[in-house]
């Protein structure tokens, strides 16, 4: 048995001096502070605050078959480091691609032993694969991910609505989410054709922006909105970059439709103003947008009309960002960000006077409940995976190559003003990081649908 306790430890009820017990792997109870039981290991953080480890569901972590963009070890090392206990790998940039069940195994025979935090993966639905969705579905995946628009991965092809359908007939009436890349072609071919007759400059931010419209999004949104009025499945819209999404995504939801939606930690902490000419770590898709942009997105995570914030870290080799040659055109799509997205949002919402128990909310527990995870993970709660990360919210510092723990040291966040620290964390009750260094041996494992 173990006690980790603080004077601010965030419960479900809000930050407050508490005892969290363990027994084993799992929470036993939340008590007082004072309320040690007899023999327990006690851990005292004082005032650091204990929060519950966080959960990512949005990471390409691309192995097996690309392993040398990123793969577990690096991978969930990263994520250890930044708080996160959980990650859920999409299934497109490995190969095979995480299509059909013998991917699946390909995927977990790869991640033996090689695990620091708990994992699942989302299956895909690609055209033509309608069929292999049941036997993905027994094999206990948590929900499936699908691409509008050409995704970068030739093997992981993109659906239009008569594939959709197909998909949704079968997700129909299990609960499982589907999860979209919310943009269509028909906009961002029309923006490519304009701006090759013009000559832009494929060196220029402007560029890369103006190829890839709010309208690609809109368009996108708007039929899975429609077809979310026949089908009972969950639908999920990934990496939100626009604003003007919003208010049709409200009215929807206000009128019960089964819509969730995440942004990420880059669309929160960069602006298009500020992103130089050239610098194509900062390219991915949908682009980072503007100032006005993003304070309206901030504003709908506030009011609720996000419910989360994810990573979609998409990392690549170095040379696939064509940094020398500076053409958003020909590089690698993805931004590299694991472990870093608590410090980095924690200084924007700070400034903001946003709490922490609402990041936990954004960065915990809504990703939990998204993977079907919400009696396990996410929350400090009886019964719930011991997975905790102690961290300290007033460290000022600015990121470094040295604090980037995945496999290629290549990401717009260096050199970024971060507020808050990741002293330690622990996964079902073993420290697998603390003060910079990791401890143990990878005991993550994968988490499998009921």
């Amino acid at each position: 048995m173990q006690a980790f306790r603080s004077q601010r430890v965030l419960t479900p009820d809000g930050i407050r001096p508490a005892a969290v017990v363990v027994e084993g792997e799992r929470i036993a109870s939340v008590r007082a502070w004072s309320d040690i039981p007899p023999g327990a290991a006690l851990n005292d953080y004082g005032g650091l605050v204990l929060m519950p480890g966080l959960v990512d569901t949005h990471v390409h972590i691309n192995e097996p078959g690309r392993t040398e963009w990123e793969g577990f070890d690096t991978a969930t090392q990263a994520a250890a480091s930044g708080g996160v206990t959980t990650l859920v790998d999409m299934p497109l940039n490995c190969v095979p691609e995480t299509i059909e069940v013998a991917a699946l195994e390909a995927k977990r025979a790869a991640a033996k032993g090689k695990t620091w935090v708990d994992w699942a993966a989302w299956g895909g639905v690609v055209t033509g694969n309608a069929d292999s969705l049941p036997g993905l579905i027994d094999a206990g995946i948590p929900g499936f991910k699908c691409f509008m628009i050409h995704s970068g991965i030739d093997g992981f092809s993109w659906v239009n609505e008569h594939a959709l359908r197909l998909a949704l007939e079968r997700l129909n009436g299990t609960g499982l989410p589907l999860l979209a890349h919310a943009e269509v072609a028909g906009p961002v071919d029309e923006a490519v054709a304009r701006l090759h007759a013009e000559l832009a400059d494929p060196c220029a931010y402007s560029t890369w922006l103006d190829s890839r419209p709010d309208a690609a999004e809109l368009d996108a949104i708007a039929l899975l909105l429609r077809l979310a009025e026949e089908f009972s499945t969950p639908i999920h819209v990934v990496h939100l970059s626009t604003a003007q999404a919003l208010p049709m995504l409200a009215t929807a939801r206000a009128r019960g439709l089964p819509i969730t939606v995440e942004t990420c930690a880059h669309y929160l902490c960069f602006t298009a103003e500020d992103i130089p000419d050239g610098a194509t770590e900062y390219k991915c898709a949908p682009p980072i947008r503007n100032a006005e942009n993003r304070e309206k997105l901030l504003q709908a995570l506030e009011d609720g009309h996000i419910d989360m914030i994810t990573t979609d870290h998409s990392p690549c080799p170095p040379e696939m960002k064509k940094r020398n040659e500076g053409r958003f055109d020909q590089a690698w799509g993805g931004i590299a960000s694991l472990g870093l997205a608590l410090p980095a949002v924690w200084n924007v919402m700070h400034a903001r006077g946003v709490s922490l128990e609402a990041m936990a909310k954004w960065m915990a527990t809504a990703p939990a409940r998204l993977a079907g995870l919400e009696n396990r993970k996410g929350a400090l709660a009886a019964g719930h995976d011991a997975d905790l990360a102690v961290f300290d919210p007033d460290a000022e510092w600015t990121i470094a190559e040295s604090d980037l723990r995945f496999r290629h040291k290549l990401s717009p966040y260096i050199g970024l003003r971060a507020r808050g620290r990741v002293r330690e964390t622990w996964l079902r009750g073993e420290m697998v990081f603390s003060a910079g260094a990791f401890y143990g041996v990878p005991k993550g494992r994968e988490l499998v649908r009921q």
